[in-house]
Formats: structure tokens, sequence, C-alpha cells
């Protein structure tokens, strides 16, 4: 499978329209990634506004219809599957963090609510938190997504390893300091799920945070395969899915769990 990682800088100060600016920059973004012909991509979380709360009721998108309205035709055009980072995304029951995937004939086969809120960065005070599971597949293979802060609850990934993904995809805005955590964590989720961790991080500021970038693929056995800079980039790699197999196969942790003690435990 050929990934593209779309690291792109977001416009930073949001006023109504804007949002606009956000879109077609990405979709110039993703026509270049297709000359290196990937059968998925992948773009940072909120991209189409930010986190521009203070603008959100004027900005944010409703029902994902701007972006469904702007990606199906190039996603049809192309033929590639895309995971839509994630975006401020207004429904009937309030605003989420919702990560959209498209399938190559530009169909939603996903449609994934941020879970676990940052409050450092007043998500809860804003955002409504979601109440299932990213699983979907890609060209037939098992995948997930989560969100940015999700990487920091394990339980998380492992449901979705558990339900048979290989890979792990994870839009962020992962911003400075923590440029260690963000690194050994997806390591972690690598080596403990046995699966592909894909992510695409955004670069840039907004007020005072700054965002780094390094979006990273991390390989089952936890070796960085690649790893960005701090400047936006487009990075495409092949994975071989066929290796989760063989790592599974030679340290068979899924076979070794004990979920019946688990059980007992979260009872006490």
């Amino acid at each position: 499978m050929e990934v593209s990682i779309i690291q792109m800088d977001i416009v930073p100060d949001i006023v109504p329209g804007e949002p606009q600016k956000n879109y077609t920059h990405a979709l110039e973004l993703m026509g270049e990634a297709m000359k290196d012909h990937p059968d998925v991509m992948i773009l940072p979380e909120m991209f189409n506004t930010a986190y521009a709360f203070n603008f959100i009721d004027r900005v944010g998108d409703r029902e994902a219809r701007t972006l469904k309205e702007l990606f199906v035709p190039f996603i049809k055009d192309t033929s590639v599957n895309v995971i839509a980072g994630s975006i401020s995304n207004f429904t009937n029951d309030g605003l989420y963090n919702t990560a959209i995937v498209f399938s190559r004939d530009g169909r939603v086969v996903c449609e994934y609510d941020k879970v676990h809120l940052f409050g450092l960065m007043d998500e809860d005070k804003y955002l409504m938190g979601g109440q299932s599971l990213g699983l979907f597949e890609v060209d037939g293979v098992p995948c997930g997504v989560i969100i940015c802060y999700d990487l920091r609850f394990p339980e998380l990934t492992r449901l979705l390893a558990l339900k048979g993904a290989k890979a792990l995809f994870i839009p962020a805005e992962w911003p400075q300091p923590r440029l260690e955590h963000w690194r050994i964590l997806q390591r972690a989720r690598a080596i403990e799920n046995q699966l592909y961790v894909i992510s695409c991080n955004r670069v840039g500021k907004k007020g005072d945070d700054v965002f780094f970038g390094h979006s990273m693929v991390t390989d089952p056995w936890g070796e960085i395969l690649c790893e960005l800079s701090d400047k936006e980039e487009i990075k495409t790699i092949e994975i071989d899915l066929k290796s989760v197999d063989e790592v599974r196969n030679k340290i068979p942790v899924f076979k070794d769990r004990r979920a019946d003690v688990y059980t007992l435990w979260t009872k006490t």
C-alpha cells in the first residue's frame, strides 16, 4: 500500500470565509501527491478551520457538506482513498471534531468523531465527544483512525486492533513542546498492537501554539520508517501489510491476552 502524508499549514487566524483557503490548499497539495500514485492519503486534524473556536459558528462545516462537495470530484477523478484529516463539523447534536474517510469512488466509508477532548486547547468547552470506533477498510484492508489526543489512550487503539485493524491513521494538531511524547506514543501503539501507525501532524502557528509536524510512519516492530520535517511537506511511502501477520504470528500477543482476567479486574 502506497501512503501519502499531506503535512500542511492551516490558515492561523480564521475569519469568515477562510476555510475555503484551507480546502483549496489541501486540494493543491493532494494534487501534487498524486504524482506518486498513492493508494491512500491523509491530512491533518481540523485542517479546515484549525482551533478557531471564537469563529466556529461561522466557519465550521455543516454535516461535512463543504468537504464532500469539494473533495468527492477530486477523489472520483483520481481514484484515491482519502483520510480527510478531521474537520470542525456541525451536526444536529452539536459540534464535533470529525475524521471523514472516502473510498476511491468518493463514498464516505467512515465518519469518526474524536472521543477524547483536549482540555488544554478548550476542546471540551466547544466540542461533543464521539461515541463510536473509527473502523473502516482501505482496498479490503481493515484500518482504524483516531485523532491526536486519542493517541494517549491505549484502550482505543487496542479495540481497533482486536477488531482486525492492520493500519492506524492519526490526523493531529500536536503542539510543542511534546515532540518526544508524540514519537514514543506512536511507537508504543505500533509495538503493542503489531500494526502500522501513520500520522499526519500540522505545521505552523496559531497564537502561542506552535505545531512541529514530524508526521511519521511506524511499522509493527515499532521502527520509524519515515519522519517528516517541521515544514510543509508531502511524503509517500510504501508499507508492506503482510508484515503485520508475520509479526503477529511471531509474537502472538493477541493469542496470549487474558481477557478473562481483565474482565474480573474491571468488575472490582
